[in-house]
């Protein structure tokens, strides 16, 4: 069959390498795609915001199913209008959606359906900030914004500066939905559930690194590294995060009748008392997808067919290998702020001979040259029988690439490494 698949980053040349490689995949179309995607996909320049066309699209190219790779589209309810055509879709509805459009939509579903989390006050002013923090919140205190921010919206406030400075932020352009939660003590982990809004199949797990400084320091990112699987969750912990916390959120949606279809992303906090939601994500992670994918031996076309199909109960296990992998994000001078735009990369084929994938995000072609094109660049990512060997082999790839105007932690993974 063909397949349109939406986005343009890391996540989503990881979908394209690996839905290339099911047996009944015709034509892969990306849209925008980029040079790494080119590679597995015909690209083509069609704008997500414009639904009219995207249908269009799909109409013209006989696509019998449309996988979106972002959040932005889920949200804005592409996947409504494309059901609406009467086209199979691998992502949730927009009003499904706001699991991850609204964290405000989020804590008051959990507590709606007793979902564990953490203490949290929905605000809509600086004023209102201010008195909850006073009146409600001791420090450390989480600071969010409300919407889509691209892994960067949330702030961990050690003091009354700290906090101020996250208010002169999210509230710079005037009164905006913000989000205070009681700060949870723990380890974090990524847990990844698919679901057709009535069966669910874990989908592996993953621990990401969101600042961009080693030993985690600096302001939070879209994801420096990460690896697969997380030890630390484990099975009977991430059996109980599903029990918990993934199984009532898909009953609670499917009851408000609006029902969840596609990957449900847990961030998790392993507290002392159990695992807490933390937030969720409603479409894979970045870079985490990259290590799911790296590890999962299914054929990625028909799982997300028989998910858009409503026939997930029949799909069986989802099989991984056994191996470890890393992937070690090389991002351009700048980022998280402004990022140098326009260097030459170099060396992507010496890193691949030597054992590595690597998906690019940020890129673009200047003639024959592949240059930086975003913050996040490429993810380099490898495998191995341990943490330790998929470090090792991620860095030798990440080393054989000539960028320099790039830059990447040299940690990831320290604390399973250290365990």
């Amino acid at each position: 069959m063909n397949v349109l698949l939406l986005g343009s980053g890391g996540r989503e040349h990881a979908l394209a390498w690996k839905l290339a490689q099911s047996p009944s995949l015709d034509t892969l179309y990306a849209a925008p795609g980029n040079p790494g995607i080119a590679a597995h996909a015909t690209c083509v320049a069609l704008d997500a915001t414009d639904h009219g066309a995207v249908v269009e699209f799909v109409r013209g190219h006989a696509v019998e199913l449309v996988v979106i790779g972002p959040e932005a589209p889920l949200v804005d309810g592409l996947g409504d209008s494309l059901r609406a055509a009467g086209v199979r879709v691998f992502g949730p509805d927009k009003a499904a959606a706001q699991l991850e459009g609204s964290k405000g939509f989020t804590k008051d579903l959990c507590r709606r359906a007793d979902i564990p989390t953490a203490g949290y006050v929905r605000v809509a002013s600086r004023a209102e900030a201010e008195a909850a923090l006073a009146g409600t919140f001791s420090y450390p205190v989480v600071i969010k914004a409300d919407g889509l921010a691209a892994g960067k919206g949330v702030v961990i406030a050690t003091s009354e500066a700290e906090a101020a400075g996250a208010f002169d932020a999210m509230f710079a352009g005037g009164d905006a939905p913000v989000v205070l939660e009681e700060f949870l003590d723990g380890e974090e982990a990524s847990l990844f559930v698919l679901t057709d809004g009535t069966a669910l199949l874990p989908f592996g797990s993953a621990q990401d690194h969101k600042r961009v400084g080693e030993g985690d320091t600096g302001p939070n990112t879209g994801g420096m590294g990460a690896y697969s699987p997380a030890p630390v969750l484990t099975a009977a912990l991430e059996a109980r995060a599903i029990a918990e916390i993934v199984a009532p959120t898909v009953k609670a949606l499917a009851e408000d009748g609006t029902p969840f279809s596609g990957v449900l992303y847990a961030g998790l906090m392993l507290t002392a008392t159990g695992p807490k939601l933390i937030e969720y994500n409603a479409r894979f992670g970045d870079p985490e997808c990259q290590v799911l994918m790296l590890r999962f031996q299914g054929d990625l076309l028909a799982l997300m067919l028989a998910v858009a199909e409503g026939r997930l109960a029949e799909f069986g296990d989802a099989h991984f290998a056994d191996d470890v992998a890393m992937t070690v994000v090389v991002a351009a001078a700048g980022y998280p702020g402004t990022p140098r735009a326009g260097g030459a990369i170099r060396g992507i084929d010496r890193a691949e001979a030597g054992g590595a994938v690597v998906f690019q995000a940020g890129t673009r072609q200047a003639g024959e040259t592949l240059v930086a094109a975003g913050g996040r660049v490429l993810a380099v990512t490898a495998g191995g029988p341990d943490i330790r060997a998929a470090r090792d082999a991620a860095y030798r790839g990440v080393d054989a690439i000539d960028f320099a105007d790039g830059f990447c932690r040299r940690d990831i993974g320290w604390r399973e490494l250290a365990r």
